[in-house]
């Protein structure tokens, strides 16, 4: 019996594919209706989401933009809404929105911390992001003192003269470079020369550049959240590196100076430290120094987040594994090189997710200031409320700072996410 071939002579057209296994169906029971315990749990979810809309939503929907007081805002809202309507009164965060920003900065002078934000988003490009020309960290290194003077005004010399204290130091490492007691040498040079050196001579080189002074009293709202917060994630980072190594030397008189640090520091409340800012700091400082109340708390606050970032790298640090260090040992490379080139920027991406975890908790911790009287946005939405026409509001001025805290929080927190994909820390 002869074989049957079967030959196909035309193709069938595709056939669509089931409307459950495309589109926003499948999404749906996918990722919300996968099972039936999810399922559950979808609808409650929307259930509580449906019954905080139909609360807030009124709220938000009979706002009021345009008003001189609270009062005047109620009766806008009964008026075209009816009586017993509630409504938002966004009016105050459009009449004190400049107060938010810069406090009680001058009103003529507002183009100084505009500018400063500005270049500051500039010095940060370089450090942040790769593709943005190297050369740019010269600038990054500078920004804090250009920062300062357009801040607190005065003569460009005293930034300067700051600035030559790092130079002294470097120059004093490198003449006794490869002594054990150089490192100790540089930073004891260094601060002879600014609690000694650099007032004077900022002081007798005249008028250079000079800028209208502002008290620090001055400073407030997120300007000076900004100021803290900034200075603090910038300088808590490398001071974290410096503890961490030096909590793993094996030189007793480092490892116990850094250990003692890190644990005192980590075991004492940060409004402690600000209290000691405010009050005890300048008793140390030489005679006749006029020692900033915004520096002295950049410092404490500075201080107190290096202690957690040392522990965050610390943990980095002991992840990697012993092959690591051998590894920089067989390459016959020194300590600090292979620090630099082979262990620490490991043990970095391992730590990328605590670092900005203690970044954004630094970040929310500004706020505390107002407890040594400085006028960060809690505080102000104190001072707004004192104000007779705006007596007996309150979610809208918390909500705002909410608000503003959380898209800054938010975006450290998604920079992050880029990151930790960009250098694959988990080795996929």
């Amino acid at each position: 019996m002869a074989e049957t071939l079967y030959v196909r002579q035309t193709m069938l057209a595709p056939e669509e594919a089931p409307a459950s296994q495309v589109g926003l169906i499948r999404w749906l029971r996918e990722n919300l209706f996968s099972t039936w315990l999810n399922a559950i749990l979808t609808l409650v979810a929307a259930y509580i989401v449906y019954a905080l809309l139909t609360h807030l939503w009124p709220w938000f929907a009979h706002a009021v933009w345009n008003a001189s007081s609270l009062s005047e805002c109620r009766q806008i809202i009964t008026e075209t809404w009816g009586e017993g309507a509630t409504g938002a009164c966004f009016a105050v965060i459009r009449e004190r929105w400049q107060q938010f920003l810069f406090g009680f900065y001058p009103k003529p002078l507002y183009w100084r911390p505009t500018l400063a934000f500005f270049l500051m988003l500039l010095a940060l490009a370089p450090v942040l992001y790769t593709a943005v020309p190297r050369k740019l960290l010269w600038f990054s290194i500078a920004f804090p003192g250009i920062a300062f003077w357009l801040l607190w005004g005065g003569s460009l010399m005293l930034p300067i003269a700051v600035y030559a204290g790092f130079g002294v130091g470097y120059l004093a490492y490198r003449l006794l470079a490869g002594r054990a007691i150089a490192p100790l040498v540089a930073v004891i040079a260094a601060l002879i020369w600014w609690g000694y050196v650099a007032g004077p001579l900022s002081r007798g080189a005249g008028d250079l550049l000079f800028l209208t002074p502002v008290g620090s009293k001055s400073l407030g709202g997120f300007m000076l959240s900004l100021i803290i917060g900034v200075t603090g994630i910038s300088f808590s980072l490398p001071l974290g590196v410096l503890l961490a190594l030096g909590r793993r030397s094996d030189m007793m008189l480092v490892k116990a100076l850094s250990v003692g640090f890190i644990e005192f520091i980590r075991g004492v409340p940060l409004i402690t430290l600000l209290l000691v800012a405010s009050f005890l700091l300048n008793i140390f400082m030489p005679p006749g120094t006029n020692f900033d109340i915004v520096l002295r708390v950049i410092i404490m606050v500075t201080l107190f987040a290096s202690a957690y970032m040392a522990e965050t790298i610390r943990g980095g640090l002991a992840a990697l594994p012993r092959g690591q260090y051998e590894a920089a040992d067989a390459l016959g490379l020194d300590y600090w090189k292979a620090m630099r080139l082979i262990i620490m920027p490991q043990a970095l991406k391992i730590s990328i997710p605590g670092i900005v975890n203690n970044f954004i908790g630094l970040f929310k911790d500004t706020t505390l200031v107002a407890i040594i009287g400085l006028l960060d946005p809690i505080a102000l939405t104190g001072a707004i409320r004192a104000d007779q026409n705006w007596q007996g509001i309150i979610w809208e001025l918390y909500g705002f700072v909410a608000l503003m805290f959380f898209l800054c929080c938010f975006g450290m927190s998604k920079y992050s996410q880029y990151l930790e994909r960009k250098l694959r820390t988990d080795h996929r």
